[in-house]
């Protein structure tokens, strides 16, 4: 019997007047200003995680499980107690709520690093994203009393301008990223990237190179329980999307998840585990589980849009998804624990 692919959920830790679409009336150093929401709307999402009971080894996914042996997949993440997932999270939010990411890690899930105060890789220089990434995975460690191992850049902002990046994530202790998103954006993507986790070869020129090209290849199968390695390499996991008509389209998670019906959501993520025989990496935001949350003045039409479309439907919509598809953490996935 072939387990099922256990794909990665993933938790980007941040408050709701932090995202990159605010920076226009919102201040970083304003934050402290705001009331902040991301302890109750953090909590509701654990919750929701431990109530869940994973879907049984034996079930069949979709109408289709013909495709050969499932890949990524690990006896662990199908353990009672919940599922677990990602949370990567913002140094600036670890050095306030300590006990929050305790409190996370004590329920079973992993910690990885969402850069300090969600500052775009793009707009800064190789120097300042060292020592955001360094100061960052430094608070997280200290208060998880984990090791970070992974990393997902503000707003998916390692671009092709920015893959210089991932050579100071290697050499700075990180052994996998999940900031490239496949697709075209008005603030991120690189639609030409693989759509399925690679491994990118580190030149050891400290984040003086400057493409993705040959430097790629794609990551092999991984069998259970098998902890891989890749010296030399750091695993790149993007964004997952569903190949239509020669593009790939954005499916899995945040805004994408609250403006698409779930049927399609789950016959589009069917597809990525059935079909293509591979797993997917789906990503939410505590502040998307709050209708209530406080509204901003002063947005363009299209950002109001994007961040406050059917808030109230992503609490239902996380469960529904739990039910249907096996999930764990990042670091379970690819295989590097």
């Amino acid at each position: 019997m072939n387990h099922p692919i256990v794909n990665a959920l993933t938790i980007d830790l941040e408050d709701y007047y932090m995202v990159s679409a605010f920076e226009s009336v919102v201040k970083r150093e304003d934050w402290h200003r705001y009331e902040s929401r991301i302890e109750r709307n953090t909590y509701r999402v654990l919750e929701i995680l431990d109530e869940t009971k994973p879907p049984s080894p034996d079930r069949q996914d979709g109408p289709d499980r013909t495709h050969g042996p499932a890949q990524f997949t690990s006896p662990t993440s199908l353990m009672p107690g919940g599922v677990k997932a990602t949370f990567f999270c913002l140094g600036w939010v670890g050095e306030r709520y300590g006990h929050l990411i305790r409190e996370i890690v004590s329920r079973g899930h992993e910690i990885a690093c969402h850069g300090y105060d969600h500052q775009l890789v793009y707009r800064m220089t190789p120097e300042q994203f060292r020592e955001d990434v360094l100061i960052s995975k430094r608070i997280l460690e200290d208060a998880s009393g984990t090791k970070v191992i992974g990393y997902r850049a503000p707003s998916y902002s390692i671009t092709q301008e920015s893959l210089w990046a991932l050579d100071i994530l290697g050499e700075e202790g990180y052994r996998y990223d999940s900031s490239i998103f496949p697709i075209h954006h008005d603030r991120y993507g690189i639609p030409t990237a693989p759509r399925f986790p690679f491994l990118v070869k580190l030149n050891g020129n400290g984040g003086d190179g400057t493409g993705l090209s040959a430097d790629f290849e794609q990551l092999p199968p991984r069998d259970p329980g098998r902890g891989d390695s890749h010296d030399g390499c750091i695993v790149e996991v993007p964004i997952s999307t569903v190949r239509l008509m020669g593009f790939n389209i954005p499916i899995s998670g945040g805004g994408y998840m609250r403006l698409f019906p779930y049927g399609v959501i789950r016959q589009g993520l069917s597809k990525i585990n059935n079909v293509e025989n591979q797993p997917f990496v789906f990503y939410l935001h505590p502040w998307e589980f709050d209708p209530e949350q406080p509204r901003m003045n002063h947005l363009s039409p299209l950002s109001r849009f994007r961040h406050y479309i059917n808030l109230d439907g992503t609490a239902d919509k996380l469960k529904n998804l739990l039910r249907d598809f096996s999930f764990s953490t990042m670091e379970t996935m690819i295989g590097l624990r």
